[in-house]
């Protein structure tokens, strides 16, 4: 009743605020939402789907190697972090009880997708220095972009802006040996652009065998080719090997939360990856009211990890199109906007497993032995998708949505031969995925909206398979219907801007990772769990003289997600607080800015209380965290400019859980680890330089 009763007065304090305000509105105009210290962007979803925007300002006020923190500044967007190459996205508590990696959500790059065809998502192929905004659409209300129940993530890249020329250099020097370089060349003109990029990446970590290294490049080029047609093509090459300190128990996490866990120490259990992204796009215009794009992409990943219990040797192929089209009509006399389209990915996993003979290599970490497994797995997912957009009323407008979703397994057992061989395929029935979008605008700049939506998220490929390793012809889909009511305002000759959201969303063939080893998972579904939420988010721009400014800001996110049915064994959970998800979360903070030269930035967040056990017998501590940097730019000629920042992560040293595990289990009498610790107090320094040509 509570959260019923927070509508009612939601709703109430908007009309109140609407009722003040009196332009006219345009009949189906797209209003980019905005988050913090950001302008109005591009955005790259269609209609008036509502989704949120941060940009360079934003990453501005973190060290160049913190995209999580950067993230966690959207409220209902939570992302945890293990190591650099440890991180989870969970959106709305979707992808919580996911132990490692972001699932349940698509990850667009450039608008090419990147998800793998298992449903599994990796920020880390990405640089922070090479993206000039990130735009999230919680839920699946965006049908264009894939419909998951968790949502979309939109990366784009940095280009190059006017005619001009540049060359540019940012070298960061900070604790635990980090050195990151990112030199960037940047050239438009009128018929082309052009973004290059090399990155270097070091640090010896925090904790015991945490040391990363990584190198990056990135091209991406556009050639006009005449006012109506225009190509692109698109490089992403990430090569990094890590080690892995991995999670801890409670009393190792107290008393020296530096050390790693005891056998990935004594194994040096690392990663190494090369990841490559292709991408090709061609974009026409068909005329003024009709155009489309259309992409090739192929993605090629060489995963190589030594773990205590077994080395993983894998790669995965990956390769699809997509192609959308977006026009405008006038039906009996009304602008109508629509867009339709198709997008196809089809990827070969492949992995082979081996002993890891660590314990008889003299202390010299991984030794690979035996070969005990080998397998493949082809996966093909089609979505198809369209919108229509209208303006019902003057005020009013109604966007109407569809994604068809197909999807395939074909698992392959390559090793065992005869009555032991596990070959199978899983083919999901075909989904109708609806959402129906619809939105009130008082002005261009004050508006409500309502969406209901459908939306689903494939089983991983650990969750299609039994404790035996044969595929379960009985695994579903989770799917889930989401109910959202949200508004927008800027006021104040728009210094004030205020986001405010609530949602429910009802999941169904809820997915649970059921251990039955200390590597193994399997998958089934066993219940059903509802997420309702409040998220706000509010800044406002004070000038206080010509040349200073201050910008302060606070987002928060409220979540009551519970099982609503949920018995696993002899045990019911069903009432439960749903586990991996801490009910109260805020980020804030304070942003001096003198000229163009001068910004002092101090950030905070704020994680309460997360359950890591079903039963609700263990949860982790709440804490808070405050970040602050200092940057300076000055320009010494009409050719060159400089730039130095300095930043204190954990200013206050706090000892806490930067990402946690759930659920997790003893093995060999040692204590469940479920604690990733996040780093102690710890400084960066950043030198700019760049020329203009």
């Amino acid at each position: 009743m509570k959260f019923y009763a927070g509508i009612c007065l939601f709703l109430m304090s908007s009309l109140a605020l609407f009722s003040q305000q009196t332009s006219k509105p345009d009949s189906v105009t797209v209003l980019k939402e905005v988050l913090l210290l950001e302008e109005l962007r591009e955005k790259q979803t269609t209609g008036i789907v509502p989704s949120q925007i941060i940009g360079d300002k934003v990453f501005d006020n973190f060290s160049p190697i913190d995209a999580i923190s950067a993230i966690n500044q959207i409220p209902g967007v939570y992302a945890l972090s293990g190591a650099l190459n440890t991180n989870r996205i969970t959106i709305r508590g979707i992808g919580a009880r996911t132990l490692f990696g972001t699932d349940k959500l698509r990850l667009y790059y450039n608008e090419i997708p990147v998800t793998n065809g298992s449903g599994f998502s990796t920020i880390e192929a990405y640089d922070l220095e090479n993206l000039s905004q990130v735009e999230v659409v919680k839920g699946p209300k965006a049908t264009a972009f894939g419909t998951n129940l968790g949502g979309a993530i939109l990366l784009s890249t940095r280009e190059a802006l006017g005619n001009s020329s540049s060359l540019s250099n940012n070298s960061t020097f900070g604790s635990y040996g980090l050195f990151k370089n990112n030199l960037s060349f940047r050239h438009a003109d009128q018929g082309m652009t052009l973004a290059l990029n090399y990155d270097r990446l070091n640090t010896d970590g925090y904790r015991e065998n945490n040391d990363f290294q990584r190198d990056g490049l990135l091209l991406n080029t556009t050639f006009q080719i005449n006012p109506n047609n225009r190509i692109n093509l698109l490089v992403n090459y990430i090569d990094y090997t890590a080690q892995i300190p991995s999670s801890l128990g409670i009393t190792a996490f107290n008393e020296d939360p530096t050390q790693a866990a005891f056998t990935w120490a004594a194994s040096k259990g690392f990663e190494a990856n090369k990841y490559t992204l292709i991408g090709a796009s061609y974009e026409h215009t068909f005329s003024p009211e009709f155009k489309n794009s259309t992409s090739i992409f192929y993605t090629y990943l060489d995963h190589y990890e030594a773990r205590p219990f077994g080395i993983l040797d894998e790669y995965t192929n990956g390769f699809g199109l997509r192609t959308r089209f977006i026009g405008e009509a006038a039906i009996f006399g009304i602008k109508t906007d629509y867009s339709f389209g198709t997008e196809l990915y089809k990827d070969e996993y492949s992995w082979d497993e081996y002993e890891n003979l660590y314990a008889d290599n003299n202390g010299e970490g991984s030794l690979q032995g035996d070969q005990f497994a080998d397998n493949r797995e082809f996966r093909t997912q089609l979505n198809s998708f369209g919108t229509l957009s209208v303006a019902v009323a003057e005020k009013v407008s109604l966007q109407l949505g569809l994604n068809i979703n197909s999807t395939q397994y074909d698992f392959r057992d390559l090793f065992n031969t005869g009555e032991a061989n596990q070959s199978a395929e899983r083919n999901f029935k075909t989904i109708v995925l609806p959402s129906v979008n619809i939105s009130y605008r008082f002005t261009n700049y004050q508006s409500v909206y309502a969406n209901v939506s459908r939306g689903f998220s494939n089983p991983t490929v650990e969750e299609t398979l039994t404790p035996d390793g044969v595929i379960n012809p009985d695994i579903a889909q989770e799917t889930g219907t989401n109910y959202e009511l949200g508004s927008q305002l800027f006021l104040f000759n728009n210094k004030l801007h205020l986001l405010a959201t609530i949602y429910q969303m009802d999941v169904e063939n809820l997915l649970v990772a059921e251990r039955v080893g200390d590597d193994r998972f399997v998958g089934r579904n066993a219940g059903k769990t509802r997420h309702q939420g409040l998220e706000a988010a509010i800044n406002y721009r004070w000038d206080l003289t010509s040349g200073i400014r201050i910008t302060p800001f606070l987002n928060y996110t409220y979540n009551q997600h519970r099982f609503v049915q949920f018995v696993d064994g002899d045990e019911d959970f069903s009432g439960n607080p749903l586990t991996g998800v801490p009910k109260h979360r805020i980020n804030s903070g304070l942003q001096f800015q003198f000229k163009d030269h001068f910004f002092w930035n101090t950030t905070h967040q704020y994680v309460g209380s997360i359950p890591l056990t079903d039963a609700n017998s263990l949860s982790s501590d709440p804490f808070h965290v405050f970040t602050t940097k200092w940057r300076y730019e000055q320009k010494l000629s009409s050719a060159f400019s400089l730039g130095i920042a300095f930043g204190i992560n954990n200013l206050f040293n706090v000892r806490y859980a930067q990402s946690v595990l759930i659920n997790t289990r003893a093995f060999g009498g040692a204590e469940p680890r479920y604690y990733y610790p996040g780093n102690n107090r710890n400084y960066y320094t950043s030198f700019r330089i760049r020329y203009t040509l």
